[in-house]
């Protein structure tokens, strides 16, 4: 018996056409940023010809967006781990704060809605658990578009808020946090050893922010893998059995991306530790009060124009912790 050809494989064809349309998009993509950068050439040209001070801002304004074009694709090229390219899952937990850290939660979810919508991917959530008074408790997000866990590996982490409280009515200063979890959406079948008595399913009533996120049916699945405490939940699909398919695949996922971390730990030699959603232990710091700041205490970027960043743009901070990673060392070292 022959066995199947390349194109027969529907899983490697469909891999090898992503891979195909990835390598086509970053050639148009040189070749876009080639026809700009002789496009502003012309205009200075133009401008010296002309003696015509007209002609600056169109000059300023094409050399500032081909700057813009030409770091992005910069920073693409350090995208080449093995999952960079694929669609990311995003879970947030409310952390040590109360009330607080679930307004803060449905804060982050919002600001990672808006970097989605601005970079022109779609977003689906797969399970919302609203906060007893306001905000979010915990949310899991699935973020479809080319790059998106490259992008987003950078937000694993503590996220830590410094504000006056709207729920303090003495108006202090208060401070919460929230976790970040990504992992990639891996379609194909892994690897992944899992004992049916290593795992406890349950099912519980969907909910969700009055029937805006998700299906308010009894079909909601909760995957606890036993052995390393990972819990993965889905409440978004149509049947239990959909949502019980993709909490299997998310769980799949974790298993796979933790057995990695555990290999680069050995290799490196450094043992890697569990963090509380707590004081001590944050990736990033997000302060509102008494000054505004922004600041990743891996890569040591700032941004001081907070609000900005709470509307979605973290683009600074990805491209700083992706050039950190390319160089392995961090700027608060050197």
């Amino acid at each position: 018996m022959e066995e199947p050809g390349f194109w027969d494989d529907p899983e490697r064809s469909q891999k090898a056409m992503k891979e195909l349309k990835h390598l086509k998009d970053t050639v148009e993509k040189y070749h876009s940023l080639e026809t700009a950068y002789e496009d502003v050439e012309v205009l200075i040209e133009m401008g010296y010809e002309e003696n015509d001070p007209e002609l600056v801002p169109e000059v300023e304004e094409a050399l500032d967006q081909f700057i813009r074009d030409f770091e992005a694709l910069k920073i693409s090229t350090l995208l080449s781990e093995e999952y960079d390219q694929n669609n990311a899952i995003l879970t947030l937990h409310a952390g040590a704060g109360g009330t607080e850290a679930c307004d803060w939660t449905g804060m982050l979810f919002r600001m990672y809605s808006r970097w989605a919508e601005k970079k022109g991917y779609s977003t689906e959530v797969l399970d919302y658990l609203d906060g007893d008074e306001a905000g979010i408790k915990a949310v899991t997000m699935q973020i479809n578009g080319e790059n998106a866990y490259g992008y987003l590996k950078s937000e694993k982490g503590i996220h830590r808020l410094v504000r006056i409280s709207p729920f303090n009515a003495n108006g202090k200063r208060q401070t919460s946090f929230a976790s970040c979890e990504v992992m990639p959406e891996i379609e194909e079948d892994l690897d992944v050893e899992i004992n049916d008595e290593d795992l406890r399913i349950d099912t519980y009533r969907s909910s969700g922010a009055g029937g805006q996120h998700v299906n308010k049916t009894s079909s909601a699945i909760r995957i606890t893998h036993l052995p390393t405490g990972i819990v993965v939940q889905c409440q978004n699909e149509r049947s239990q059995h959909m949502n019980k398919d993709k909490a299997m695949q998310m769980l799949k996922a974790r298993l796979y991306m933790l057995k990695q971390q555990e290999n680069e730990a050995k290799v490196s030699g450094i043992r890697g530790e569990v963090k509380d959603i707590n004081f001590g232990s944050q990736i990033r710091s997000y302060v509102m009060q008494p000054y505004k700041l922004v600041k990743d205490h891996r890569t040591g970027e700032e941004v001081s124009n907070v609000d900005a960043v709470m509307d979605g743009g973290i683009d600074p901070f990805i491209n700083a912790y992706l050039k950190w990673r390319s160089l392995g060392k961090n700027k608060t070292e050197e």
